[in-house]
């Protein structure tokens, strides 16, 4: 059976607990979806990197560049 949303359980120590609930509060938003964001930014940082480090071995030192309108033709 296909499950839209599927969960995902994850144990924390009761201080990050009680940090994560503190955060939660003050931005007014559920545990959950407060972890769930901070589990989309840390992906979203790590495809960055990611991306980052493939974009430096493609950088050639002399290689041509091309301008808006040459690239676009």
């Amino acid at each position: 059976m296909d499950i839209k949303n599927p969960r995902i359980n994850v144990t924390f120590e009761e201080s990050t607990v009680r940090f994560l609930s503190a955060l939660a509060q003050e931005e007014r938003k559920s545990l959950a979806g407060l972890v769930r964001e901070l589990a989309l930014e840390g992906l979203e940082l790590r495809e960055d990197l990611y991306l980052s480090k493939v974009a430096q071995k493609l950088d050639l030192d002399n290689a041509k560049t091309y301008s808006h309108d040459e690239a676009w033709k």
